[in-house]
């Protein structure tokens, strides 16, 4: 095994070439998912790798492609390499990669998404681009109408697979498996292994495959500092953040929430505020999201405010602060929202507003992810809740007349009418409906409705 520690990128022996991309983009050393993969990419290895966000491991699956192609030209042949992900944004970061990665090369690539014109993209396909990404549901459109072929294919790549299947994409990416070259070598990344469903692609994708689980899912990213702000409700919640981005001396922000009209209704109080903000979620045109990541990635917004469509895949160079101001669904959601940040050694701060509805959600991730979050708070703007302590087991008191030694729990009178009545049915008494199609309710019923009825829904 390739070991991270002490390792170079003039270690694995790339073309000149591309190590001149390499140096361009300041990259000299391979982070610990590049240092692991690529020397078993490079071998033709089948791979299953588990490597959380922002680990690097787009270039730990360009980089033995790009290096095989350049070794072994050939000539009059269709696409090399295909490189499926879950959304259009992760393909347009994969290509600008590869760009930058490939800019003293000749090698080609393209993108294939839903949302954008079928009449360019075949003219892409024509071309034959040694490398295509795409997304799966219109590549298999065009496979299906006979405009696309894979039967030239050598590496086929699934990004974020888990992610892919949370779309509801399994079908679409088994049909594309089966119109691929099967003599291909195929790598899955994922942020777990352990995603259900997931073995019906691996099933179907690997043959005798290695795995390698590189910074599992569960652990924290250790750049990053995790702090909680109590808060009272929704208008509580805005003026915290508000103070949030007008007072924390980060230049880059990602704030995340569940729904799309939620974040819709923040970036509208944010801007009202004069604050340069910028919106994205799942509704927006292809053109409307271009729109926005340009105005991230150009520094003309401070803050983007996001759903969950931009925990994964999404290239955010630069962002310092992530504010959960709805608390994710899940552990594993929390931790794709907060890698967002702390990537390439640099220090991030992820900090949850956690209202009263959300503190049991938000203990559960706690315990699950085994955090140690630092609470804290704003002057003028602390929050009345304080959070939930445990209540401590209320001692009832004994009854008269029954005496109970230390450990030793009360014995219930076993009364003569109770055994009398054991097996015997109960009719129903005379308030009781008894008419045709109507069964007398039993008391157990009525009170686990009452239950029901005041139960922490949270």
């Amino acid at each position: 095994m390739f070991h991270s520690m002490n390792a170079r990128f003039s270690d694995f022996l790339f073309p000149d070439s591309l190590m001149r991309g390499l140096d361009r983009e300041g990259l000299q050393v391979p982070t610990t998912v590049q240092a692991q993969v690529i020397p078993l990419a490079m071998d033709g290895l089948d791979l299953a790798v588990s490597a959380a966000t922002g680990s690097g491991k787009t270039a730990a699956f360009l980089l033995p492609m790009m290096q095989r192609f350049l070794d072994l030209p050939v000539e009059d042949t269709g696409t090399r390499a295909l490189i499926l992900v879950p959304t259009r944004e992760l393909a347009r970061q994969i290509y600008v990669h590869f760009i930058r990665l490939g800019r003293f090369t000749r090698l080609t690539a393209g993108v294939i998404t839903g949302g954008e014109s079928r009449a360019h993209q075949i003219a892409t396909l024509r071309k034959n681009p040694e490398i295509l990404v795409a997304t799966p549901g219109r590549l298999l459109e065009l496979l299906e109408h006979g405009q696309a072929d894979l039967a030239d294919l050598e590496i086929l790549v699934l990004d974020e697979a888990d992610r892919m299947l949370d779309m509801g994409f399994a079908e679409e990416v088994l049909g594309i498996i089966g119109r691929s070259n099967p003599a291909r070598q195929s790598l899955l990344f994922s942020a777990t292994l352990h995603h259900l469903g997931l073995n019906r692609i691996l099933d179907s994708l690997l043959r005798e495959p290695q795995v390698l689980v590189i910074d599992p899912i569960r652990e924290p990213h250790p750049e990053i500092a995790h702090q909680l702000l109590l808060s009272d409700g929704l208008a509580h919640k805005q003026q915290q953040l508000l103070w949030l981005l007008k007072h924390e001396p980060f230049e880059q922000t990602l704030v995340f929430t569940n729904r799309r009209d939620g974040a819709v209704a923040l970036g509208d109080f944010l801007v009202a505020h004069e604050l340069r903000v910028a919106v994205l979620h799942g509704e927006l045109s292809q053109r409307e999201r271009n729109r926005v990541m340009g105005l991230v990635h150009g520094g003309r917004v401070g803050a983007l405010v996001a759903t969950d469509l931009a925990a994964r895949g999404l290239d955010l160079p630069g962002v310092q602060l992530v504010v959960n101001f709805d608390l994710p669904r899940s552990g594993d959601d929390y931790l794709h929202r907060t890698g967002r940040t702390g990537r390439a050694g640099e220090p991030g701060v992820a900090i949850s507003l956690v209202g009263p509805a959300e503190w049991n959600r938000m203990e559960g991730i706690a315990r699950y992810l085994d955090l140690d979050l630092e609470r804290r708070s704003i002057q003028g703007l602390k929050a009345a809740f304080k959070g939930i302590t445990k209540r401590k087991r209320s001692s009832k008191p004994t009854p008269e007349g029954c005496k109970v030694s230390k450990g030793d729990t009360p014995k219930t009178k076993n009364r003569l009418r109770n055994r009398k009545n054991i097996g015997k049915r109960r009719q129903p008494s005379s308030h009781q409906g008894t008419e045709a199609g109507h069964t007398p309710l039993k008391r157990r019923s009525t009170v686990a409705s009452k239950t029901n009825d005041g139960a922490d829904t949270t």
